[in-house]
């Protein structure tokens, strides 16, 4: 049996065993939904991509995003690793820098991703397929307080409030005073159901965010969890940066121009994690955003199914 290859990339770090681990199964023709939804189920990671032939020749590949329980639209994480997978893969190990365009089909729509090659470092970069959009959302401090375990007078800082917002994958982002308060936080499920409206297939996922930063050069510090049947803490999440470009936008108010942003996430959980986040601000308004990070294999193998 000759199997089918897979790689393993840890994502937003350019060390192994941090960041955010993903599976990559490459020539995944003949594989239906449900032996998608197994395998993914198998690896057991956050996310498992499957890279298939692209529906549009122009473009490098289509690729299905699954966790161990359902297929997403979009996700961050998986984007950059696999970008950062098939450009290695095309161009073999870079001695000196080397650029690629690729281009993923993924459900939310194409997603063009820039990816540096280089012999210390592999980074990419993709535009974002959808700018994030405000959910209506009225909130409970208390609530949310309670559901994090926090105290209410924890939640929000400056003119930062709880909100939803939605860039592929709808969020709700939760400013908190600081280092202090974001490590202290421990969700009560049945708190979060109050709180969290299930949209879709899921209960909303629930970003919560400071100021305050362990590295001086991040700009915010992140942790970010799921609380549907179970819960668990993801190490770098991508498309929930996506959706926070929305809450920067309106509650931050950046001047127009270019703005770089360095986002910490994992640290809690042993999984550091560093992403990056662009914004083009034109006449006020939030035009586009990229976000960005560095990959690195940790294995591969065959899989034969």
């Amino acid at each position: 049996m000759t199997g089918r290859r897979y790689e393993i990339y840890d994502v937003f770090t350019s060390e192994v065993l941090k960041g955010n681990p993903l599976a990559i199964v490459h020539d995944a023709e003949g594989l239906d939904d449900e032996a998608m939804q197994r395998i993914a189920r198998e690896f057991n990671l956050s996310e498992t991509v499957f890279v298939l032939p692209a529906k549009n020749p122009a473009h490098t590949a289509w690729v299905r995003i699954f966790t161990p329980d359902y297929e997403m639209p979009f996700a961050g994480h998986p984007t950059v690793g696999t970008a950062i997978s098939l450009a290695q893969n095309r161009f073999g190990g870079a001695e000196r820098e080397q650029d690629a365009l690729i281009i993923l089909e993924e459900q939310v729509g194409p997603v063009r991703c820039g990816v540096r090659l280089s012999e210390k470092n592999v980074f990419a970069e993709f535009d974002l397929p959808k700018l994030p959009e405000r959910v209506s959302y009225s909130y409970d401090k208390v609530a949310i307080a309670m559901a994090l375990r926090l105290e209410p007078s924890e939640i929000g800082f400056e003119n930062h409030v709880p909100s939803i917002w939605n860039a592929g994958v709808p969020f709700l982002l939760v400013p908190i005073h600081g280092l202090a308060a974001a490590g202290r936080i421990h969700i009560d499920q049945t708190a979060m159901r109050e709180i969290a409206p299930r949209i879709g297939h899921r209960q909303l996922p629930v970003y919560a965010y400071c100021r305050e930063t362990l590295l001086q050069g991040s700009n915010f510090h992140a942790r970010m969890f799921v609380s549907d049947d179970g819960t668990y803490e993801d190490p770098a999440t991508g498309s929930a940066t996506a959706a926070f470009a929305g809450a920067i936008h309106s509650f931050d108010e950046p001047l127009d121009g270019l703005v770089r942003l360095k986002i910490e996430q994992g640290y809690e959980m042993g999984r550091p994690s560093n992403l990056q986040l662009e914004l083009d601000i034109q006449d006020k308004k939030l035009i586009g955003a990229r976000i960005g990070g560095s990959a690195v294999r940790v294995a591969e193998g065959k899989l034969f199914v």
